[in-house]
C-alpha cells in the first residue's frame, strides 16, 4: 500500500478527519504507517480517544479500499493529496484542508487565479443574470469560477463561465458518482471537460447537513476571494462567505433590491464590510497583481502603435468607438454595434490590457 491508497482509506474511515490525520502523520511519519498501527499505540497521540482508534486499527472491515480504487478507475478520475503538485495551494493554507480531492477533470496551475461565486438556491432573474454575466467577465480574461453545483446561483455561475469558454470548478457536496441536483448531469459533464469537479468525499456518500458546509470551506478555502451574488439571510452562502472572511480571503457581495429579501444577506454582509460589487471591474481591482507587466500587453504610449493583431474582433470594434474624450457606455455599445453584453465584456478585457481607462459615471477613455 502506497501513501495515497493510505490517505483514500483514512479519508473513508468515520471520526477521522483532515485535523485528526495531519496529527496522526506528525506521530507516525507515513500514511500507511496509521494503518498498521495498534489502538494501543493510537491511544498514544495526543486527541486519539477510543472510538478513533478503534475505526482506525479495525479499519480494514468497515472500510473497501480496492472496491474504492476499482470505482475510481472505473469513473475515470483521479485523487490528489497534499502531496502533488496540483493540489490548491490555496487549499494547503486553510486549517483543515481536505486528505484527499477526488477529481474529473483536471485541475491547473492557471486555477491558483480563482474566485468564488456563491448564493442561494432559491433566486431571481435578477440573481441568475448577474450571476451568468459576472463568471462570463471573469473567465473571459482568464479567472478560474469556483461554484458548488447547486442549484440557483452556482448553476447560473458554471452556465456564465462555460459561456465565456473559461475555466470553472464544482465542488460537490456528495461523492464524485453523485448528481445532485440530477438536472445537472450535462452541466456537470460540460464543467470537468472544461474545468473540473471535485470532492473531498468517497464514492456513493449522499449529502446531509454537515457535508454541505464541509464543501463550502473548500470553496472559499481554493478561491482568492468570495463573491455571493443573491442570499437571503438563512442562506449557505453566508457559511461560504464567514469561512472567506476566516481564511483572509477578499469577500465581494452584489446589491440587489431594497424590498428583496433574497438581497437581505448581501446588504447584512456589506454593512459588516464586504465590498459592494456592481461589476467584475470591482473584483479585479482587488487583485491587479494577476496581471503583472510581463503578462499584458503594453499601451499604446509604451510601444508607439496599437498591437491590433492581438486584440479580437469586439475588442478592435470597442476600442475604435472610443473618442479621446470620455465616451459614455451607451455611446460605445451604438457606436461599436455589439450587443451591450459583449461590448461590456469587451471593455473590461482592454481595461485589463491597459488599453482602456474607466472614469466615474461609466464612462470611458483610451489610455494614451
Amino acid at each position: 500500500m502506497n501513501a495515497k491508497e493510505a490517505l483514500i482509506a483514512l479519508n473513508m474511515i468515520d471520526h477521522v478527519g483532515p485535523v485528526r490525520v495531519r496529527q496522526l502523520l506528525e506521530h507516525f511519519g507515513e500514511a500507511p504507517a496509521i494503518l498498521a498501527a495498534s489502538k494501543h499505540q493510537l491511544l498514544k497521540v495526543h486527541g486519539v480517544g477510543e472510538e478513533t482508534a478503534d475505526a482506525i486499527s479495525l479499519w480494514e472491515s468497515g472500510v473497501d479500499l480496492q472496491g474504492e480504487l476499482r470505482r475510481i478507475q472505473e469513473f475515470g478520475c483521479h485523487v490528489l493529496t497534499q502531496a502533488d503538485e496540483l493540489y490548491p495551494e490555496l487549499l494547503r493554507q486553510i486549517y483543515d484542508p481536505p486528505i484527499v480531492l477526488y477529481v474529473k477533470g483536471r485541475l491547473t496551475e492557471k486555477d491558483k487565479n480563482a474566485v468564488a461565486m456563491v448564493g442561494s438556491r432559491m433566486t431571481t432573474q435578477y440573481g441568475v443574470e448577474v450571476a451568468r454575466k459576472l463568471a462570463y467577465q471573469l473567465a473571459y480574461i482568464g479567472v478560474t469560477v469556483v461554484s458548488g453545483g447547486a442549484r440557483g446561483i452556482d448553476t447560473a455561475a458554471h452556465q456564465g463561465a462555460l459561456s465565456a469558454k473559461g475555466r470553472t470548478i464544482a465542488v460537490l457536496g456528495t461523492g464524485i458518482n453523485l448528481v445532485v441536483p440530477p438536472e445537472n448531469a450535462e452541466l456537470f459533464e460540460r464543467i470537468a471537460a472544461n474545468g473540473a469537479v471535485i470532492t473531498q468525499f468517497p464514492f456513493n456518500r449522499t449529502a446531509d447537513k454537515q457535508s454541505f458546509p464541509i464543501r463550502n470551506r473548500i470553496v472559499a478555502g481554493m478561491t482568492l476571494g468570495t463573491v455571493v451574488v443573491e442570499a437571503n439571510l438563512t442562506s449557505g452562502a453566508l457559511i461560504t462567505a464567514n469561512m472567506a472572511v476566516d481564511y483572509g480571503r477578499q469577500l465581494f457581495a452584489v446589491p440587489g433590491r431594497i424590498d428583496s429579501p433574497r438581497s437581505k444577506g448581501c446588504h447584512e454582509l456589506i454593512k459588516k464590510g464586504a465590498k459592494l460589487c456592481e461589476g467584475a471591474e470591482d473584483i479585479l481591482s482587488e487583485f491587479e497583481y494577476l496581471f503583472p507587466q510581463t503578462n499584458r500587453l503594453p499601451a499604446p504610449n509604451e510601444s508607439g502603435v496599437l498591437p491590433a493583431l492581438t486584440l479580437s474582433e469586439n475588442e478592435q470594434k470597442v476600442y475604435a468607438a472610443l473618442e479621446e474624450e470620455p465616451t459614455a457606455i451607451d455611446d460605445v455599445i451604438r457606436q461599436s454595434g455589439l450587443p451591450a453584453s459583449a461590448a461590456s465584456v469587451a471593455l473590461l478585457s482592454l481595461e485589463m490590457k491597459r488599453l482602456v481607462k474607466q472614469l466615474p459615471g461609466k464612462l470611458f477613455v483610451k489610455n494614451r
